[in-house]
Order: C-alpha cells, then structure tokens, then sequence
C-alpha cells in the first residue's frame, strides 16, 4: 500500500501544506493549501521577521485546511514531511517545530526535505512524463542550478549563479524599473510591449570561445546584468517610456543565457526530457523559447503551473514519498538551516566526466 505524506513549507514567505500520497514516478496530490504573506509587497522584499510571525499564525490553520480538502484524519497520514533547508531560518524553524510536534503528537515518522529537491519533483505532480533521467533548470528568488538528473537521488550540478540568482535579479531590475515586487510577472508584461532593438544587453557569461569543460561554460552571472539595466535608464532621455523596452532588452539577455546553458547540458548528457523548477518557470517566454531550443534536440521541456511552480508544499510531499522509501527516518534532532548541500548533489567539475 502506497504511503500518504502530509507536507508543510515554509522556506520563505508561502506558508503550505499538502497531502501527497502514491510513489515518486506516480506522486498523487490530494490537497494543496498556499497562503502567501502579501505584506511584503509594502517593503520591496521579504522581511526575515515578518515571515516568521506570518507563518506563526498561519501553519496550524493551513494544515487543517489541506486535511480537509483531501478528506483525510490524521490517522490517514503515514508521515509528516517539511522543509527543513535552505531558507530564511526563523520562517523554517515555525514549520520544522511544528512538523516535529505533530510527528511526536502522531506517532508517525518524520522527514526533512531539501526544498531544491522538492522543486525537482514538482514538475511530475502535473506531467506523469516529467521523471529521470533529465535535464533540469532550477530558477527562483534565492537560487539558479543548473542540474543533470540521472535518477530521483541521483544529481549532478553542471552549473549556478555566481552572484545574483535569476528570480533575485528580475526583483531588482524592476525596481529599477520603477515597477511593484515581486517584479517577473510584470517585467514579463512589459516586455511583451517592448521593441526588442531598443536596448541590447550583454548576454553574461555566454560566447562562442567556451567549451566544455571551462568553468564558465554552465555556470551563469546576472549582476552585470543589472548594472547594465541600471546604467541604461540613468543614460535615458525618457525613463518611464523606455520601461518596456528596458525590460524587453533585460528579459532576452537573462532568458537566452539561461537556454543557451541549459541546451549545452542536455546534449552533453543526451537527455530528451528538460524541466523547469522554481518561482522564475512561471515565466510563459522563458518556457516558450527553452521549447524552441529544445526541438532539433528532440527534446520535451516540461514547466510547472505557478501554483507548483512557486514555493508549495506539494513538491515537498513528492519528494517526501523517494525519500520515505528509501527509509529516510528524521528526529527529534531535525534542524533548519539557511544553507545546506542537497542530497544526493555531485558537484562538476572537469575530472569528474
């Protein structure tokens, strides 16, 4: 009999749980409850504090709503499952305490569950397709990696940001811009406005000189990126009607960059599938031309909703089921933490092929 995980997350600034159950390769979702903390939007950016008290109030509440949306008692869960790394450490710690009490309240076992892993799996809750082997890009707020999955546990980091992720320098661009936070959604707006000869940027950490095997040729850079931006409106006669076409000239620079290092890996390892993971594949260009790239490849590129494309605790619960199968077992002394290597990561480098 499959196992049924109830998932909490709460790594930034969503707080989620979800009822999860089957296997890795056929996760079935039950339930899905998110409340994101809209109070942030005042500041410009996430406030460390805020989310934790946020999520204080918000977890038990979220919990039981996703046990009733999948029609579950407690004694239907066979395993908690939270989010325990990385992530904003105090917003961790009120989901990891709470998992613990309800594992110790339960009796049920408990696992820890690496949020980037949880962004590998998420694809699959909605493509059945979406398993290992594949190529995977992995894009949000705080991270940009650049994975080969050989197998569900079984990952190789090819590439990452080396500064600025890209989910961090689309918020900062659009506060350049002049444009609200979080700022993806409306820079990919104004960008559809845009003329794409206005402005050219520099696409950063890409040219023709590099071969395989160079240090640069997965890995990508967006903080020059942003200088450009920033130096382009400080030079512009007419700021506010040069938006679009800013945000056009930035949103092509960052997406051909993260296709051309994505294309690069999936022919290096001969992969046909490549999926897309984290708050930035909510992005309908970025998925549209990582779909035209992939074509003479013979590839498929498969890209989350933005329900399970941003922080939720499904992906988390779909990890959850690879990981208790495994016989993963966590206890009492579960942590957070801010940083934490995923499990299962080797990291690339030209001696390891």
């Amino acid at each position: 009999m499959s196992p049924r995980i109830l998932a909490l997350e709460s790594s930034c600034d969503e707080t989620s749980a979800s009822v999860v159950s089957g296997s890795a390769d056929a996760p079935r979702l039950e339930s899905l409850v998110i409340l994101s903390q809209d109070v942030h939007r005042i500041f410009g950016g996430v406030v460390p504090e805020i989310a934790s008290r946020e999520h204080l109030t918000a977890v038990v509440p979220v919990t039981q709503q996703a046990l009733t949306d999948a029609g579950r008692q407690w004694d239907d869960i066979d395993a908690i499952a939270v989010t325990h790394a990385p992530g904003l450490v105090g917003a961790l710690l009120v989901g990891v305490s709470y998992a613990k009490s309800l594992a110790l309240m339960l009796r049920k076992p408990l696992l820890g569950i690496h949020h980037m892993e949880g962004h590998l799996f998420a694809t699959s809750l909605e493509h059945p397709t979406a398993t290992p082997p594949f190529t995977a890009l992995l894009v949000s707020g705080g991270h940009t990696m650049l994975v080969d999955v050989a197998a569900w546990g079984a990952y190789r980091l090819l590439g990452e940001t080396r500064d600025d992720a890209a989910g961090e320098a689309f918020d900062k661009t659009a506060k350049l811009l002049g444009l609200p936070y979080p700022g993806g959604r409306h820079i990919e707006r104004l960008a559809a406005e845009g003329d794409p000869t206005r402005f050219r940027f520099p696409r950063p950490m890409l040219h023709g000189g590099q071969r395989e095997g160079d240090p640069d040729y997965y890995d990508v850079s967006f903080s020059g990126l942003k200088t450009a931006v920033l130096l382009a409106v400080r030079a512009s006669d007419d700021p506010a009607g040069d938006t679009p076409h800013l945000a056009r000239a930035f949103q092509d620079a960052l997406i051909e960059t993260l296709v051309a290092k994505t294309i690069r890996a999936a022919r290096a390892y001969g992969r046909d599938r490549i999926v897309l993971g984290g708050g930035v594949a909510c992005n309908r260009t970025l998925a549209a031309a990582m779909a035209d790239a992939a074509r003479p490849l013979g590839a498929t590129v498969f890209a989350p909703t933005p329900r399970l494309a941003t922080d939720n605790a499904a992906m988390i619960g779909a990890a959850a089921l690879f990981r208790f199968a495994q016989g993963q077992r966590d206890g009492a002394a579960l942590n957070a933490h801010s940083g934490l290597p995923m499990p299962g990561l080797l990291v690339e480098s030209s001696d390891t092929r």
